[in-house]
């Protein structure tokens, strides 16, 4: 009989995990390993001699393809799966499978479709100890089950590899996190104990991400899945712990209740510790083709699993605002602890419940309410948001995002991994008479930049709206806060939004007065010591972009531009493909650009280059700018360097 081949996708990682135990079944004789697909490796063979193919139809070559086994980054999951299946293989598919529900779905069609079959990577679930937990004979029947997850994770974990930690790769959806891949095997077990295997077993899914780490993705974070039966899977987990501990799922049913060790194999029972068997997910993969075994974990089953993904994608991870985490390390070692998390997560699995509703005092639940949705001839092209889902030492404010083109492309970014203070399009100011309005750490000559408790707010306290035929305005009044809730500046803003024949264009006032008799200065780092950072005042954060080119009419690049002052200045970029142009017009001022580009992509207006800007009591402040937003990217020029 000839010996079902195997082939291997992805011989890093996670992979030689799966390389190893390939290598344990071709010497008991249950396969053979026919080639590895790597196209890191660049060589035609690894060191141990197996062939390096470039991808599964050259495979083919070498020897037979029955089984893929893929342990390549998330996503590229769908389009290696759909492949190999298409090649007439079955395969072994690392967890997550997917991340949306429309990729899960389309990977079912083509199971149907070719006749093959996935299995899912979720190794606990070939413990011995669900169908134990299932037939009641532990505990009775199950009613819930809490997984536990007090991980650490250090910066080199991180910068291990591109999508580490990413939301969205190149346009796709990757959703690294803690959730959805270092304890994804937790969730994936407590949703296996309570029943709750396809979508159609899932009635609710809440969850709190956060993050203590610089980072897209969530770290810290809580899962609550009500079953269709009624039953709960919850899951409470970190990466921010101050030592690792084997992660457990607590059980309980109606006549008692365990403790699963389910990276150990252990089931603790009252005082009483066993060791259950484990069946390799491989080897059930083979013995389903061989004999018609079921498969423990087929693609369906991760359907619960995929509707947790789906709540985690429609969510927006929180940064865990700085007084409650402390860092540790330097370079590749370094780590943030977040305070008394490991005593959080237990009381949230005792009492079932999120972060927030056992008095995690970093859970920041508050969400942006929409101010409104600006619109050119119907098409939404940006959303403006209050900013209550700002953290205190972001200082929360009012801004635009997402800002689009009238094609759909997303061209701003809010609270991204590296600034969290970064906030689509706005006005932000580092130093208003002492009080932080933007965010992060305040710079003092000397010292540099340091934390202060001198954090502020914007809030608007009137709006009118003002409708258009092919756009419309609003005009607003906003108060500046410090962080005793006093007014330290008032202003008045005014928003205008119409097509023009390019696309679209926004045209924003800020007018800025005293609270009082008293000069109100305007500062930043700029104005108080720190030479070429004069950020402050009129701000726009882009999306990840690519062959940027910035310019203005008489110079082009990051270096050229920075500082400069001109009437206008230009960005054009590709944005997740789709190439677009932002002009920003000075309209009554001319304060120097500040750009951004090799180290994160912004423009913004200086207000403070090298003095603060002064507040005279009954004389406004004017600061005033046109935003051109055109899709398709501004013909010649260089692009720019990093």
């Amino acid at each position: 009989m000839t010996l079902p081949g195997v082939v291997l996708v992805g011989a890093r990682g996670y992979g030689l995990h799966h390389r190893a135990n390939i290598d344990r079944l071709v010497a008991a004789g249950v396969c053979t390993l026919t080639a590895v697909v790597d196209p890191t490796l660049g060589t035609t063979t690894t060191d141990d001699g197996a062939v390096v193919v470039a991808d599964v139809v050259a495979a083919r070559d070498h020897g037979p393809v029955d089984v893929v086994v893929i342990a390549a980054p998330i996503a590229a999951h769908l389009p290696l799966a759909l492949a190999a299946l298409e090649a007439g293989a079955d395969v072994l598919l690392e967890k997550p499978p997917v991340t949306t529900r429309d990729a899960l779905d389309t990977l079912l069609d083509a199971e149907q479709r070719t006749g093959r079959v996935v299995q899912v990577g979720f190794q606990s679930l070939g413990s011995e100890a669900l169908p134990a937990f299932r037939d009641g004979s532990l505990v009775g029947p199950v009613r819930s089950a809490a997984a536990v997850g007090t991980w650490t994770r250090n910066q080199a974990y991180w910068d291990r590899s591109a999508w580490a930690g990413r939301r969205r790769v190149q346009g796709v959806d990757v959703l690294d996190g803690v959730v959805t891949n270092p304890l994804a095997h937790a969730v994936a077990t407590a949703l296996a104990l309570v029943g709750c295997r396809r979508a159609s077993d899932v009635r609710r899914v809440e969850v709190e991400l956060f993050r203590a780490n610089d980072i897209e993705g969530d770290d810290t974070s809580a899962v609550r899945v009500t079953t269709s039966a009624g039953l709960e899977a919850t899951a409470a987990l970190t990466l921010c712990a101050p030592s690792e501990v084997l992660p457990t799922v607590r059980v309980r049913g109606t006549a008692g209740s365990a403790v699963l060790h389910y990276t150990a194999d252990e089931v603790t029972v009252g005082d009483t510790t066993r060791t259950v068997g484990r069946t390799d997910l491989l080897e059930n993969l083979l013995a389903h083709r061989s004999r018609g075994d079921d498969l423990l974990v087929p693609l369906v089953s991760t359907g619960a699993f995929v509707e947790v993904l789906e709540a985690v994608r429609a969510a927006e991870p929180v940064r865990i605002d700085h007084p409650w985490v402390t860092w540790e390390g330097e370079g590749p070692a370094r780590r943030p602890l977040v305070a008394d998390v490991e005593a959080i997560v237990d009381r949230a699995a005792d009492a079932r419940a999120l972060f927030s509703e056992v008095g995690a005092p970093w859970a920041h639940t508050a969400r942006d309410e929409v101010l409104q949705v600006l619109r050119v001839d119907g098409a939404p092209v940006a959303t403006e948001l209050d900013g209550s889902g700002t953290i205190a030492t972001s200082s929360p404010r009012p801004y635009l995002h997402p800002v689009r083109t009238l094609g759909g492309t997303v061209l701003s970014a809010d609270h991204p991994a590296d600034h969290d203070w970064h906030c689509g399009v706005g006005v932000a100011i580092p130093d208003v008479d002492g009080v932080n309005c933007w965010g992060g750490r305040t710079y003092v000559h000397g010292p540099g930049y340091v934390w202060r408790d001198d954090h502020g707010r914007v809030d608007v306290v009137r709006a009118e709206q003002h409708p258009a035929p092919h756009g419309g305005g609003t005009v607003q009044e906003l108060v500046w806060r410090g962080p005793d809730h006093t007014v330290v500046l008032h202003e008045d803003r005014t928003l205008a939004w119409r097509a023009v024949d390019s696309g679209w264009e926004l045209t924003w006032s800020s007018s800025f007065r005293t609270p009082g008799d008293a000069v109100v200065h305007l500062g930043g780092p700029g104005s108080n010591g720190r030479i070429g950072a004069g950020y402050g005042g009129f701000f726009w954060r882009f999306a990840d972009c690519t062959d940027v080119v910035v310019r203005t009419a008489d110079a082009q690049g990051e270096a050229a531009v920075h500082g400069s002052v001109a009437p206008w200045v230009e960005w054009s970029a590709v944005f997740e493909g789709a190439p677009a142009t932002i002009r920003l017009e000075a309209l009554d001022h001319r304060d120097p650009w500040f750009v951004r580009a090799a180290e994160y992509p912004a423009i913004g207006s200086a207000l403070a280059w090298r003095a603060p800007a002064l507040v005279h009591p009954g004389v406004p402040l004017v600061r005033s700018f046109r935003a051109t937003i055109t899709d398709g990217a501004t013909p010649g020029g260089n692009t720019l360097d990093g």
